[in-house]
């Protein structure tokens, strides 16, 4: 149960960025459950891919299905002698579901960094956005870009990419989106993809229980409970409650993954996070499954900390992940 949280300290500037974000989701978050996609983007401001190297690492868009506005961004460190084979964390962002992008720019810097100080290449998958496009339209778009990988057929591959050291990331709702990617890929053969572990970050999952971490941590950055109601609202087909399978993954509904061969996951936790009860029950079900599984709490951290690279808490985030990367990629 979530302990009552010290007062959180941000500086001036994060508290700016953080009230402006929280701004243009609320003006952009419709009472009916849809989305002023043009008040949302003066609130999302975008960043180009670049294949001329930024701080040691490149950039590069590849679609994979146009209809779907599919596709990813490859981002590769430059700093690494061309003989080095590399892992690949292929990354999906947060946003409730029904938000943000790959090339939003918050997240831009964060897969960025990512390659620069763990020395990998960074995939990050652009996916269809809720309401317009409800369940289960994340997770086939998720799986899809896996299978478009395994291929190894789109532009700019890079040859020292190693595909059997392969790790699935997400923060907030990616992280939920990485937990059921992951599901379905456990139940795939794949040509060249082999997944060495799943990095949660601040994973998105609920219920219609209030948890305690969800009844005290009012005015928090970023989350609330009647934020997250809508996302669920906007994201779950009509009809379903917030015990849904995909929600509440380890509730009433949930699907035995006892038997499933799961990978190792890296989990995160943040101490001024209201989905903290609902992540530590997610550490609960997967040790209860068998599963490994390695929790990483930060007591000071709110929801998303790990977009604003003066969190202090974001360069430990980078080290654990690293370190969790160098570890498994070494297990045959």
């Amino acid at each position: 149960m979530a302990e009552t949280p010290r007062t959180l300290r941000l500086s001036l500037k994060t508290r700016f960025l953080l009230a402006a974000h929280s701004f243009g989701i609320r003006a952009a978050s419709r009472s009916d459950h849809t989305v002023n996609r043009s008040v949302l983007n003066m609130f999302d401001p975008k960043a180009a891919a670049s294949a001329k190297p930024i701080d040691g690492v490149s950039s590069f868009d590849n679609t994979i299905d146009p209809t779907r506005n599919l596709w990813f961004r490859l981002y590769a460190p430059t700093s690494t002698a061309t003989t080095d084979s590399l892992p690949v964390i292929i990354f999906f962002h947060g946003g409730g579901f029904a938000f943000m992008a790959a090339n939003s720019k918050s997240f831009d810097v964060l897969c960025r960094r990512l390659p620069r100080e763990i020395n990998a290449v960074v995939i990050s998958i652009n996916y269809r956005l809720a309401p317009e496009y409800k369940y289960p339209c994340q997770y086939e778009d998720g799986f899809d870009a896996l299978k478009y990988i395994d291929g190894m057929a789109f532009e700019n591959f890079p040859a020292k990419l190693d595909l059997g050291r392969c790790f699935i990331a997400g923060d907030s709702a990616g992280g939920n989106l990485a937990h059921h990617v992951v599901l379905k890929a456990c139940e795939h053969t794949f040509s060249n993809i082999k997944i060495k572990g799943l990095v949660a970050m601040q994973p998105f999952f609920g219920g219609e229980e209030r948890t305690e971490s969800e009844i005290k941590l009012v005015g928090v950055p970023l989350i609330s409970v009647e934020r997250t109601d809508w996302m669920w609202k906007a994201f779950l087909p009509e009809g379903s409650d917030r015990n849904h399978s995909v929600v509440n993954v380890f509730g009433p509904n949930a699907v035995d993954i006892s038997g499933v061969k799961f990978p190792a996951t890296l989990l995160f936790v943040g101490g001024f996070d209201p989905l903290q009860d609902w992540q530590k029950r997610y550490h609960e079900g997967l040790k209860k499954s068998g599963k490994e599984v390695h929790l990483v709490e930060y007591p000071n951290a709110f929801h998303g900390f790990y977009c604003l690279p003066e969190s202090p808490e974001f360069s430990l985030l980078i080290g654990e992940v690293k370190s969790f990367v160098q570890k498994q990629s070494s297990l045959t």
